[in-house]
């Protein structure tokens, strides 16, 4: 993705949602993407344990 297009998408957001509301979805979006990644993670640590 080129400045242009993210600078794009930043510009609708700031639209839809307002500049008061952008730091608080980013927040659970990260939120939401890190515990995506510990839950992935998770069942690969539970088998290693349930394996021994």
């Amino acid at each position: 993705m080129g400045f242009w297009e993210v600078a794009l998408l930043l510009g609708v957001l700031m639209m839809f949602f307002g500049a008061k509301k952008l730091p608080q979805l980013a927040r659970g979006l990260g939120s939401g993407i890190r515990n995506f990644k510990g839950e992935l993670q998770a069942p690969a640590e539970e088998s290693e344990d349930g394996g021994e």
